[in-house]
């Protein structure tokens, strides 16, 4: 048996005879529905990249052709005829924002070769390559005429989406990562086998990035550096702050997009309020706490590199929280307070917790920020998920590997269950003269989805445990956009929304 040769290639006006002879054998229940030639020939002049053709040893047979359309001049009821420019395809337009597919079949004697999803792959690829929005087209549903006299097109619909009824063009297309916009009536009036109806399709182009400044722009790949800061006595602020401008200068030469520094990191200098209780100590450590988040700002912009501050105490309408900020490379900042403050912070100290959950935008995509404990509630991450965080900053600080591993096995749960980056960083050491902070225990870590495309152990990098040390890893956020559509499974995609859903409460 001799071998066949497949190719994907563009159609050229002298396969005319081949295609003309393969789409009357696909259409044989339409008589007379193939193109002409002089429209194949318009076609071929207007977009030759759209046109393409899947040949079996040279011999044509089968195609998909498209069309570039700026989608909102036409919505979601036009018809064939609309969409095409009654066939003159006057509607193609090089500067619209969709690729719109106007044919695509297979010669019925090559069909079983998955040469249709040859054409749909290249079809795809070409939409990304374009940078459209995505790909949309009338599909037909050809074994309706079977199930009409009962179903009605929506349940028709509803049964081949649930695999109970099979149609050779829309099991196809659901298998394709096509979804039904709606249905359409009257879009190929002579479809008799589809009594008419047509199915309006989408797929996304999950790469699609809308103009965007030359100079400032999201980055694909995100540099991360951890701080695994260790605790020691230092004599006053300036001692501190020389620490802090080393990590940040340190990371800053790896070109690292952020800093991240643990919860409390600040906790040496309580040692000038040791002679207090607890509770007074806590509240005179805030006192530091909005001179350094100025020295972060100064920091962030002078060594180009967003800052994510650790946490430290703040009092706000004599209210005591633990806070973390933001502190942007373009001098900007926001803040974010702890949700869940430990039973040690509340019972020792009288923390409250913060009432907002919210994703920060940065140069570097959407963040999220939640502190220690706040990590160990999955609902905080599936609100944060639901905004559109690529990466969770989780800075903590614990006392034992006990505290620590809830921390960390609650942070890897968090990364696969919301398919997004985590990056935890924590303290090392000890500080014998500060009440309630004796003992630490860390290992900071860079954490990430599981799925073929990371690491099998989930992990993209971590610290040597107790020592101090920073840790720089770069995370590629395409990835998670590909997981989210392509993951082997698809936690966000499959949240039963019809049985549960997870909200916040306005305060």
């Amino acid at each position: 048996m001799a071998e066949e040769t497949i190719d994907i290639r563009q159609l050229t006006a002298d396969d005319y005879r081949d295609l003309k002879e393969s789409m009357m054998s696909a259409y044989a229940d339409m008589p007379g529905s193939y193109w002409r030639e002089g429209t194949i020939q318009r076609l071929i002049q207007l977009f030759p990249d759209g046109q393409i053709a899947v040949t079996v040893n040279g011999k044509v047979v089968g195609c998909a052709l498209s069309i570039i359309v700026d989608y909102e001049k036409f919505g979601d009821d036009h018809t064939y005829e609309q969409i095409t420019g009654y066939y003159t395809f006057s509607t193609h337009n090089p500067k619209g924002d969709t690729l719109y597919g106007i044919e695509v079949f297979v010669h019925p004697d090559y069909r079983g070769k998955r040469l249709a999803r040859r054409l749909y792959d290249a079809r795809k690829a070409l939409c990304e390559n374009l940078n459209l929005e995505g790909i949309v087209a009338g599909g037909r549903i050809p074994n309706y005429e079977k199930y009409a006299d009962r179903l009605n097109p929506r349940q028709y619909l509803e049964k081949v989406q649930d695999k109970e009824i099979y149609d050779p063009t829309l099991t196809f297309q659901f298998s394709n990562d096509f979804i039904v916009k709606k249905i359409l009536r009257n879009y190929l009036p002579n479809d008799t086998s589809s009594k008419g109806f047509a199915t309006l399709l989408q797929w996304f182009n999950i790469y699609y990035e809308k103009d965007r400044d030359t100079i400032r722009y999201n980055k694909s790949t995100v540099r991360i550096g951890l701080v695994q800061w260790q605790m020691r006595t230092y004599g006053n602020m300036d001692g501190l702050l020389q620490q802090v401008e080393f990590f940040v200068d340190a990371v800053s030469d790896y070109e690292a997009d952020f800093v991240v520094f643990p919860e409390f990191f600040n906790a040496p200098l309580m040692i000038e309020f040791n002679q207090l209780d607890p509770a007074a100590a806590i509240r005179g450590l805030a006192k530091y706490t909005e001179p350094l988040r100025e020295k972060f700002s100064e920091f962030a912009v002078s060594y180009n590199v967003n800052i994510i501050t650790g946490s430290m105490p703040i009092v706000i309408d004599d209210l005591l929280y633990n806070i973390s900020y933001l502190c942007r490379r373009d001098g900007t900042w926001e803040s974010f307070r702890k949700i869940h403050p430990t039973p040690s912070e509340v019972y020792s100290w009288g923390m409250k917790g913060g009432n907002e959950v919210k994703v920060f935008d940065t140069d570097c995509g959407k963040i999220g920020i939640l502190i220690c404990y706040d990590v160990e509630f999955p609902e905080l991450g599936r609100i944060l998920a639901g905004q559109g965080m690529q990466i969770l900053f989780v800075p903590f600080l614990t006392d034992t590997q006990n505290g620590y591993n809830r921390v960390r096995f609650c942070a890897q749960a968090r990364a696969i269950e919301n398919e997004c980056y985590v990056a935890i960083a924590g303290c090392v050491g000890n500080l014998p003269r500060v009440n309630n902070m004796d003992l630490q225990y860390a290992q900071s870590a860079v954490l990430t989805p599981s799925d073929f495309a990371f690491p099998v152990t989930g992990v993209k990098a971590d610290a040597t445990p107790n020592t101090e040390m920073i840790v720089v890893a770069d995370v590629d956020l395409v990835l998670l956009k590909e997981l989210h559509a392509f993951g082997s499974v698809q936690n966000l995609k499959d949240i039963r929304k019809d049985l549960y859903e997870v909200i916040t409460r306005k305060k």
